[in-house]
């Protein structure tokens, strides 16, 4: 490599070819600035092992492969796609001369499919591994097994700049590990906090105006994603803004034209402004930038086994990450970071970045396990095993989908899948589409895995309709990626286990080939709001057209919880469902209550996962009936069940007695007879769906069941009546907080001189004394000593307001009576 500009990488190559001539493995951990993207494959060019092999660079995305590619090319003095190409997802340049081919992580994941020995590779070099990508992790657990059971002679090197190389140089079989450092100039470091609940874009455009004011150069900007991005350049633009700055976004939805403007230097003496996401992190130099402004922020995609869902969240960027930002700063000249952030919130950051293959759908890495007759993916020597739960779940898919049996084998289903470059669940829909509709359906994948072609409208149907009479390169070459699709697809086609829909052009019924579990049904007399066939809850604006579609295939959602944003989605008939999903329809009976009616309600309901599609009203009968209507009572409260007043009386004696002695007696609180309903209650009751339909002597009966024995005790210990010394018989208030109460006139009790007891003269009645006019006049709970004390000042004042009864003065002796006195007496 004579005559190329010294780098600090260089240093160290030497030892690396020597390395590789002895052993097959090797890390590198190499500072930003190196150069070993582009002069490690370079220098592997004449070793002694290659043997006219190529040389594979792998980069976590398509920006990153296109631009090694081209600065390598432009180091050699040659167009790309001759000694150096590059091939990523719609696009390649490759020819018979390319020896070194940088791609994407994907790509290698179909070289190993199509042949595990990877026949004209010599090696294969992982750049930027530390951004742990479930493409990059599968990759190398494949790369691996095939080093190990097929090509010994294979050379396998992982590159990064911020690594835990111990634990890779042990995966790759205590590998050798190489250090080099970087080439940067001092960067100064400072934060600028973000206000509590300032717009994030706010933030963003305040600081970007504060350093143009400040500093000189060009300046990179991170944020979390591309709402963000077009956030912050709609208010920057919207302002008062330099005239010589120009504003640039970079994400991966830009086409690759829009991508290179953002890279590229600034023309003349213009600054620029690029508002990037992390995809700007690293592998990539803009010259003229010396100012990072970071968010601290990264999207990321999560996995919920739960709900079979994989959403993007916006998380705090790990410490690898903000570095690596950082020294973005310093490429080409001493420059600023600005954080949007405290100082003290840096130590708090992870080190690095949760791995994808933690958090992913898993179902596309279970897939290529299988077509590569790997059954069991946590027998591969990956970094971090994939999780349980999340394989179980892509298990599941994967068999709903025909791909693979019980067993975890590839079916002709699944191989048929496996050669199409797509997700399992999009590779599905284009192979279940009818033979006229599979270029359609291949548009469709097309739409979901490329944003931003079509537009960005939440109805798929619509971005149909632009990318059809969409012009560019960008577009045509989707175009024909999707008709290569269609032609995959048919080749060798095997019937899948759906019904393919018959609706030509029709969105919706080829959306729910890939996501079953994403059906949507409208919920009623709420507008926007949607229930999923797996359970959960989704929304969109209330405004949207589609908001008032019954029912919804959606393809992709944003946000967590109960409720997700639909992000892309189509309509779809209820006929549809029917007809594509015969197989998965149950019917069901559903036995609910109906707080309103007080009575219990049975339908029958054809089911698709949690959507009702159709419901008709049966009759209700049977033991869960029974236990609903229980159910149904213990909700309302025991205050619903048709008490009487003897019901009532028996059940306070009872309650009575236990409180006198708990003990021996079970709790008969209203807490607790509602607990217990199922047993006290249901037996006595059979047939019923109504509380109304509760009879008084049935619910009497299911009393005397609970007491059983103890209905003689509480006769016994605790009458229904007081049978004063006249012969009355006054009913004894036992609810009462005072305890047992009799409320009686005061001359009906003459002549005792003992104080009546209860539950075996433990208890004393409680006597409200009455006038002979029934108005209160004392309260005891002990009568003899009533009669000695206080009686004297009662029977005053009783004499002259009574005259006609008898008021003596020794009323323990005295007689009792009902009437007044006898006349003349």
């Amino acid at each position: 490599m004579t005559g190329l500009p010294p780098l600090p990488i260089d240093e160290v190559l030497p030892a690396l070819r020597d390395k590789l001539i002895a052993v097959p493995n090797l890390v590198l951990v190499a500072e930003p600035g190196a150069g070993k993207t582009t002069r490690v494959p370079l220098a592997l060019l004449d070793a002694p092992w290659r043997q006219g092999g190529k040389i594979l660079v792998l980069e976590p995305r398509r920006l990153a492969a296109r631009a090694a590619a081209e600065q390598m090319s432009r180091l050699l003095g040659e167009p790309v796609g001759g000694l150096i190409g590059y091939r990523v997802r719609l696009e390649s340049r490759v020819s018979n001369r390319t020896v070194i081919e940088i791609i994407t992580e994907g790509v290698l994941t179909r070289m190993l499919i199509a042949d595990q020995s990877l026949p004209g590779v010599a090696a294969v070099l992982f750049d930027e591994f530390h951004e742990r990508s479930l493409d990059g992790d599968l990759g190398l657990a494949l790369t691996l097994d095939a080093q190990q059971g097929l090509r010994e002679d294979l050379r396998i090197i992982i590159m990064s700049a911020t690594l835990d190389d111990r634990r890779i140089a042990a995966l790759l079989g205590d590998a050798p590990v190489i250090m080099s450092d970087g080439r940067a100039f001092p960067v100064e470091t400072r934060h600028r906090p973000r206000a509590p609940h300032q717009r994030l874009d706010e933030a963003m455009a305040g600081a970007i105006l504060h350093a143009l004011a400040s500093e000189d150069g060009s300046i990179l900007a991170f944020l979390p994603g591309a709402g963000d991005i077009e956030a912050t350049r709609r208010r920057l633009e919207s302002g008062v803004f330099p005239a010589a700055v120009d504003v640039f976004s970079l994400y991966g939805a830009l086409d690759a034209g829009a991508q290179s403007q953002a890279i590229a230097p600034p023309e003349g003496n213009r600054r620029k402004v690029v508002l990037a996401t992390s995809i700007a992190e690293t592998s990539l130099t803009i010259d003229g930038v010396r100012i990072v402004i970071d968010s601290g922020l990264s999207r990321v995609p999560r996995y919920d086994p739960a709900s079979g869902l994989t959403r993007l969240e916006t998380v705090r960027a790990p410490l690898a990450s903000v570095n690596q930002r950082r020294g973005r700063a310093g490429r080409t000249a001493p420059g600023v970071c600005i954080r949007l952030w405290a100082e003290a919130e840096t130590r708090a950051l992870a080190l690095f970045a949760v791995p994808e293959i933690r958090q992913a759908d898993l179902a596309p890495l279970v897939l290529d396990c299988a077509s590569c007759g790997v059954g069991d993916p946590q027998s591969l020597r990956f970094l971090d095993l994939p999780p349980a739960g999340a394989l179980a779940a892509a298990r599941e898919l994967l068999g709903a989908l025909g791909a693979i049996d019980k067993d975890g084998r590839l079916t002709d289903q699944g191989r048929h899948l496996t050669r199409l470059p797509l997700p399992p669940r999009l590779a599905h829909m284009v192979a279940a589409a009818a033979p006229d509709n599979r270029q359609f359906a291949a548009e469709l994948a097309v739409l979901l895995q490329e944003r931003g072609l079509g537009g960005d409208d939440i109805d798929i149907r619509q971005r149909q309709r632009r990318f059809g009479a969409e012009g560019g390169e960008r577009a045509e070459r989707a175009r024909q990626m999707a008709q290569r699709w269609a032609g995959l697809a048919g080749a060798g086609h095997v019937a899948s286990p759906h019904k393919p829909p018959r609706e030509r052009d029709d969105a919706g019924p080829l959306l729910a080939l890939a996501f079953p579990d994403r059906l949507a049904q409208r919920r009623p007399e709420r507008p926007g709001e949607f229930l999923l066939a797996n359970g959960r809850g989704a929304f969109l604006d209330p405004a949207s057209p589609l908001a008032r579609e019954p029912y919804l295939v959606v393809a992709e959602l944003a946000g967590g919880g109960e409720r997700s944003r639909i992000l892309q989605a189509a309509p779809i008939t209820r006929a549809a469902i029917e007809s594509g999903f015969a197989a998965r329809l149950g019917w069901s009976e559903e036995v609910s209550f109906d707080d309103a009616a007080r009575a219990v309600r049975t339908r029958r309901l054809l089911r698709l996962g949690q959507l009702v599609l159709s419901e008709a009203p049966v009759p209700s009968s049977g033991e869960q009936a029974s236990a609903v209507l229980v159910a149904g009572i213990a909700g309302l409260g025991i205050d619903c069940l048709p008490w009487t007043k003897a019901t009532r009386h028996l059940l306070d004696r009872a309650r009575f007695l236990a409180r006198t002695d708990p003990n021996n007696w079970p709790a008969l609180d209203d807490e607790t007879l509602t607990t217990r309903l199922a047993d006290w209650l249901a037996p006595y009751i059979p047939g019923r769906t109504r509380v109304g339909d509760i009879m008084p002597d049935e619910l009497m009966a299911a009393l005397d069941g609970l007491l059983a024995d103890r209905r003689r005790l509480i006769e016994r210990e605790v009458p229904s009546y007081f049978e004063a010394p006249t012969g009355s018989h006054i009913a004894i208030d036992y609810h009462a907080e005072r305890g047992p109460v009799v409320a009686i006139r005061v001359q009906e009790l003459f002549g005792l001189d003992r104080h009546p007891m209860l539950g075996g003269g433990r208890v004393p009645i409680t006597f409200d004394l009455l006038s002979p006019a029934h108005r209160p006049i004392q309260t005891t709970c002990d009568l003899p000593g009533f009669w000695r004390g206080s009686w004297a000042d009662v029977r005053s004042e009783m004499r002259g307001r009574y005259p006609k009864h008898l008021w003596p003065e020794d009323p323990a002796h005295a007689t009792p009576t009902k009437r007044a006195k006898p006349r003349g007496t």
